[in-house]
């Protein structure tokens, strides 16, 4: 079996890749993930998941590296992770009682292969009361989340719904797109 790599530092994408049972390697793809003048959240996330995935294979020739970003897109405006308290209470705050579109792209990187697809997931939050936004900071820590909430903890108390047609895209590697991509690499998460 090719050496397969996660081009990621993540741990929540590592806990989603670990799902799948195959032995993998997690290296930090050190991309800037600054987004260009005007590029829309969609755009972005395929941008860097397929820049990380190409900067890792361009480290380990015959490897099988997969790349992956995920942007909140809120009207149309990226909202990436807050990294303090005082952010996510603005994010969340700005988010109350609207939709999110969660951008989510996965790229394989492999010899003659380079390829990538995007889940979106849409996510309507509740209407959030300042207490409300306090208590489930202070209680998840999402800091290091875009758009200030893990869907997977706490964070599902803050929503009154998730549209999807990949549910692991919202914690940020879209599983069911990444077995797909793995395929057509040549490697069948099953074998």
């Amino acid at each position: 079996m090719p050496q397969l790599i996660l081009a990621s530092t993540s741990r929540y994408r590592q806990e989603l890749l670990a799902r799948l049972r195959l032995p993998f390697e997690a290296v930090a793809p050190e991309v800037d993930e600054t987004a260009l003048p005007s590029e829309a959240p969609a755009a972005l996330a395929e941008r860097l998941a397929l820049a990380k995935a190409r900067v890792v294979a361009a480290r380990f020739p015959g490897a099988i590296v997969i790349g992956s970003d995920q942007v909140a897109d809120l009207g149309g405006e990226a909202i990436g992770k807050p990294g303090t308290h005082e952010a996510a209470t603005a994010q969340l705050r700005r988010m109350s009682g609207r939709e999110v579109v969660f951008q989510t792209a996965v790229a394989v990187v492999a010899p003659g292969l380079a390829a990538i697809e995007r889940a979106e997931v849409r996510v309507r939050l509740r209407e959030l009361s300042d207490a409300v936004i306090e208590t489930y900071l202070r209680a998840d820590k999402p800091y290091d989340c875009a758009g200030s909430a893990k869907v997977e903890s706490l964070g599902i108390a803050l929503l009154e719904a998730v549209e999807s047609d990949d549910p692991t895209a919202l914690i940020g590697l879209p599983l069911i797109r990444t077995c797909t991509l793995l395929r057509r690499a040549g490697l069948e998460p099953l074998a």
